[in-house]
């Protein structure tokens, strides 16, 4: 395969349904040649976890100075197009880019092939099949890992590797494949719940601790953070199982 699209993000979590995308990085090759860079920042209308921050060098003021998720979904379906996609572990990123496009009713149905599966299958060593593991093993510049454009540089090499070495004995393991995810349309939370979890707020009077302890991250203020409306009954359901209903006289 000559021609395709690697594609790799950065998130503030592992769950596509509660965390969001921080960073995209993508490149179009041809002819196995970089044809083509893409790399933004997402807004992510929340704090960026420290161990996040930690891991990946994204501050706070990088991403608040991206663009937004649906733009971000714009760009991604502009530069990939009809691409096969590549990516390490690639259905962790699709994931998030599927669920963020069922949100907006925005088709995203994609074929790639992921080294990942392929290292699986195809190496015994090393051991661990992480990016990490496979760039030091051959020896691949991989110098700001967790970022998403240098992620992508060298999940190309190292198709490209895995292609020169393998793919004319495992000619089928290299065809691309449909990805499969199949995320619910997520809405967001209705004023009517979000009235009512202001009086609930009130009532109990709950701190922003308290909060992202029952919905399990972290959100700058519940009042004007991103709750879809499942996410906003489970936390108002929380709520009554540990503090209890509002007792009216």
């Amino acid at each position: 395969m000559k021609d395709y699209t690697v594609i790799d993000l950065e998130m503030t979590g592992l769950d596509p349904k509660t965390e969001t995308i921080l960073e995209v990085g993508a490149i179009r090759v041809r002819e196995h040649a970089v044809a083509d860079t893409l790399q933004f920042f997402v807004q992510p209308g929340r704090k960026i976890p420290e161990k996040i921050s930690k891991l990946t060098g994204i501050t706070q003021q990088m991403a608040d100075g991206g663009i937004t998720r649906q733009e971000a979904l714009q760009r991604v379906t502009d530069f990939v197009g009809e691409d096969v996609l590549v990516g390490h572990n690639l259905i962790f990123d699709y994931s998030f880019l599927k669920q963020l496009a069922v949100n907006e009713r925005v088709p995203f149905e994609k074929k790639a092939v992921d080294t990942l599966k392929l290292a699986r299958k195809l190496l015994a060593e090393p051991e661990k099949k992480s990016l990490d593991s496979l760039c030091a093993y051959y020896h691949l510049g991989n110098e700001n890992r967790h970022r998403a454009l240098d992620d992508c540089e060298a999940t190309m090499e190292l198709f490209e590797l895995l292609q020169r070495e393998y793919a004319t004995e495992h000619e089928a393991d290299f065809v691309p494949k449909p990805l499969q995810y199949r995320p619910k349309r997520q809405t967001p939370a209705t004023p009517a719940q979000l009235r009512q979890l202001e009086e609930l707020v009130e009532y109990h009077r709950l701190e922003k601790e308290d909060i992202c302890r029952l919905l399990k991250r972290d959100i700058d203020g519940w009042e004007e953070s991103s709750l879809t409306r499942s996410e906003c009954s489970r936390l108002i359901d929380r709520i009554f199982s540990h503090y209890g209903r509002i007792h009216r006289d």
